[in-house]
């Protein structure tokens, strides 16, 4: 029961890793504002750029990429150090090799959804594409740098940062596949990726409709409608 309790209580933390929001406390410390009232209404590190400018998204960025990045060390810190307390009985049969790929799995998640959908924000968020690179590049980093050169390319040739992150999803999904990788990592990458995209429908409409801001554009009217 305590082996069980305490797994709940990490995957808290993974939660709580994710939940943090960057973005929502860098327009409270910088100007006092609520950045979800400007722009498109996101607290994700592009509407910051567009509202804050651009040393305070490039910060948001790097602090959201280090929540995904928590989260999977934590859980692989926690769990070694849990099984070595002596009032902690893992179940029957238990195999540390097996069980902790699963629990790496489980916090990623966790992670992405507490960006997405912060226990601060009313359960609201951003897209978690900066966390769920983190979650990436700690868990599989030549998953998480392929996926990362495809952002970086792309934002370089059409400046547009929704496609960026949906190609970079898309290419994540690809490699964890390709490369030879744990089930479970398999698992929460195609999910996680499927999850980032799904995030991004408003903006897949905007890009069909040829729409979508490029960066240094100011998000036209009614996009705050679809964040």
């Amino acid at each position: 029961m305590v082996f069980w309790i305490a797994s709940l209580v990490g995957l808290g933390v993974a939660y709580l890793l994710g939940s943090t929001p960057t973005g929502y406390l860098a327009g409270k410390l910088l100007k006092r504002i609520d950045i979800r009232e400007h722009g498109s209404g996101s607290t994700g590190a592009t509407n910051v750029l567009r509202t804050l400018g651009k040393w305070p998204a490039v910060v948001v960025i790097l602090v959201d990429l280090l929540k995904g990045v928590g989260a999977i060390v934590f859980v692989r810190w926690f769990y070694p150090w849990l099984l070595g307390l002596p009032f902690v009985t893992p179940p029957t049969a238990f195999d540390p090799q097996t069980w902790i790929p699963w629990a790496v799995c489980l916090a990623g998640l966790a992670a992405l959804l507490g960006h997405s959908r912060s226990t601060w924000l009313n359960f609201t968020g951003g897209k978690s594409a900066a966390t769920g690179l983190g979650v990436l590049l700690a868990m599989s980093w030549p998953v998480g740098l392929g996926a990362a050169a495809v952002v970086g390319v792309v934002l370089a040739i059409f400046r547009i940062v929704s496609l960026s992150s949906i190609l970079g999803a898309l290419t994540a999904i690809i490699l964890i596949c390709v490369f030879e990788q744990p089930a479970p990592y398999r698992l929460l990458v195609i999910a996680g990726g499927v999850y980032v995209i799904v995030r991004h429908r408003a903006n897949i409409q905007r890009l069909l409709a040829g729409t979508e801001p490029r960066l240094g554009q100011s998000s036209p009217e009614g996009v705050r409608a679809g964040r």
